[in-house]
C-alpha cells in the first residue's frame, strides 16, 4: 500500500473542524460495534431457537466471567492507542514504531496466558457464581473452547486500537465484517447441521477471531507509515511498556473489578435457580449491547483525539473535544435505549418463543437499558481523563463509586427484598453517583493540565 492510499485512511485531529472529524471517526467504529452485536445477537438467536433455551442459558452464565478474564488484557489496549496517538500528535515517528511492535508483543504474550488460565478456570469460576447445575456442564464447555481463541481476540483488539490511534475506524469494519460472516456461517452449520449446541458457538466464535487477527497483522505488515509492523522487530521495550501499562492497566483493573460486581450480580440472578430468569437476563444483556454502539463509538473518539491534541500541545481543542463527546453519547445512548425498551418484547421475542423468558429480559431493558446513557456520562469523563494522561484516580473512583454501590446494594437491600427488579436498580443509581463525582474530578484535572499551556 502506497504512503497516499495509506494517508487517505487516516484523519487530522489536530486541525480542521472537530466535530466533523469526531463523527467521521466515529460513524465507522458505531457500524463494527454494530456489526460486532449483530453477529452476537445472530448467535443467540440461533441457540435459542436451534440448541433450547438451556444453551441460551449456558452461554449467558458465562458472560460476565468472559469479560472480567479479559478485561485487563483489552485495557493495555487502550494505554496502546493513547500512547501512540500521543507521539503521532507530537510526530515522533520512532517512538510510535516502537509502541506498535511493543503492543503487538504484549498482544500475543497476553493471549497465550489468557489461553491457558481461561481454559483451566473454568469450572471453578462457574461453580463460584451459583451456576445453576442444569446447564453449569454446558457452560464449562463454551468456556474452554471461547478460551482457546482469546489469544486472537487480544491480537485483533490491539491491532484495532493500532488503527484507531493513527485515525483508521474503516479497515476494522472491513475485518469485523468478513469474519463475522464467517462466523455466522460456521453457527449455522456446527449448531444446525452439526448440531454442536454450545460447541459450536463457541469454536465458529474463536474461528472468526483468527481470521479477523490474521487480516490485522497482515495490513499492518502492508504499512508504510510508522504503524508498520515487521515479525523481526517483534520485542517489549520497557519504557514503552511501562508507558503503555501506567495507562492501560488501571483501564484493565476497572473492567475487571466492574467484571467482579457483575459476577456478583450474575450471582445474585443465579440464585433464583431458574433457568428462564438466566435465559431473560441474558437475552436482554444482548439487546442492551446495542445501546452501547454510540457509547463507545464517541468514547473512543474522546480518548484519541484528546490525546492526539495533548501530543501536539493544541490544548484549546481538548475542552471541545470532551463537550461534543458528551453531547454525542449521550444522544445516542438515550435515543437507542429508549427503542430497545419501547420495542422490547418483540426484539425479545427473536431470541425465544418463551414468554416467561420475554417477561424476564423486559425487567432488566426498564431498569438498565433505558437509563444507560448515564453510563455514558461516567465513560466520557473517565476517557476524557485518560487522554490528559490520567488513569489511576479515574479508575479508583469509578470502582468505588460504581462496584462499592453495586456490592453494597446486593448484600443490604436485595437481601431484604429479593427481586428481579431489586437487583436491577442498583445500575442506575451507581452510574449517577459516580458521575457526579467523576465530573468533580474531571474539572480538577482539566484546570491542571490547562496551567501548562
Amino acid at each position: 500500500m502506497s504512503n497516499s492510499q495509506t494517508k487517505t485512511q487516516t484523519i487530522d485531529m489536530v486541525n480542521g473542524p472537530l466535530l466533523k472529524n469526531i463523527c467521521i471517526f466515529s460513524v465507522p467504529l458505531m457500524l463494527t460495534n454494530l456489526v460486532q452485536m449483530m453477529f452476537n445477537a445472530a448467535d443467540a438467536v440461533v441457540m435459542g431457537r436451534f440448541a433450547g433455551q438451556q444453551a441460551l442459558a449456558a452461554v449467558g452464565a458465562t458472560s460476565s466471567l468472559c469479560f472480567l478474564l479479559i478485561s485487563l488484557f483489552n485495557g493495555l489496549s487502550v494505554g496502546s492507542n493513547v500512547v501512540i496517538a500521543r507521539y503521532l500528535g507530537a510526530n515522533d515517528l520512532g517512538k510510535v514504531e516502537k509502541s506498535v511492535h511493543t503492543s503487538i508483543a504484549t498482544a500475543m504474550l497476553s493471549g497465550v496466558f489468557l489461553m491457558i488460565v481461561g481454559f483451566f478456570a473454568s469450572r471453578p469460576l462457574l461453580q463460584m457464581m451459583s451456576t445453576p447445575t442444569d446447564i453449569i456442564d454446558l457452560s464449562e464447555l463454551y468456556m474452554r473452547i471461547y478460551f482457546v481463541g482469546t489469544f486472537f481476540t487480544l491480537i485483533y483488539n490491539f491491532g484495532a486500537a493500532i488503527f484507531r490511534s493513527v485515525g483508521d475506524t474503516k479497515r476494522p469494519l472491513y475485518f469485523l465484517l468478513i469474519s463475522g460472516v464467517i462466523k455466522v456461517v460456521l453457527s449455522l452449520l456446527f449448531v444446525i447441521v452439526f448440531q454442536w449446541g454450545v460447541a459450536g458457538v463457541a469454536l465458529s466464535t474463536a474461528i472468526g477471531q483468527a481470521i479477523a487477527a490474521a487480516m490485522v497483522c497482515l495490513t499492518l505488515i502492508k504499512e508504510k507509515g510508522p504503524h508498520h509492523l515487521d515479525f523481526k522487530k517483534l520485542s517489549i521495550d520497557v519504557p514503552m511498556a511501562l508507558d503503555i501499562i501506567k495507562i492501560g492497566v488501571p483501564a484493565g483493573i476497572q473492567g475487571m473489578v466492574f467484571a467482579l460486581s457483575n459476577v456478583v450480580i450474575q450471582s445474585s440472578i443465579n440464585s433464583f435457580n431458574s433457568s428462564v430468569i438466566v435465559a431473560g437476563n441474558s437475552a436482554a444483556n444482548n439487546i442492551e449491547n446495542f445501546v452501547y454502539i454510540g457509547m463507545s463509538a464517541f468514547t473512543q473518539a474522546c480518548i484519541t483525539f484528546t490525546s492526539q491534541n495533548i501530543g501536539a500541545h493544541k490544548l484549546q481543542r481538548v475542552g471541545t473535544i470532551f463537550k461534543q463527546s458528551m453531547i454525542l453519547t449521550i444522544l445516542s445512548a438515550a435515543s437507542i435505549g429508549f427503542l430497545a425498551w419501547f420495542f422490547g418484547e418483540f426484539f425479545l421475542g427473536l431470541y425465544t418463543p418463551d414468554a416467561a423468558v420475554v417477561e424476564a429480559g423486559m425487567v432488566r431493558l426498564m431498569w438498565v437499558t433505558m437509563p444507560l446513557w448515564l453510563n455514558g456520562v461516567l465513560d466520557v469523563f473517565v476517557a476524557s481523563m485518560r487522554g490528559f494522561g490520567y488513569s489511576t484516580g479515574p479508575t479508583i473512583l469509578t470502582i468505588v463509586g460504581i462496584c462499592g454501590v453495586r456490592l453494597t446494594w446486593i448484600w443490604t437491600v436485595f437481601q431484604l427484598h429479593r427481586s428481579l427488579d431489586v437487583i436491577y436498580m442498583c445500575f442506575p443509581l451507581s452510574w449517577i453517583i459516580t458521575s457526579i463525582v467523576l465530573g468533580l474530578y474531571w474539572f480538577k484535572c482539566y484546570r491542571k493540565l490547562m496551567k501548562t499551556a
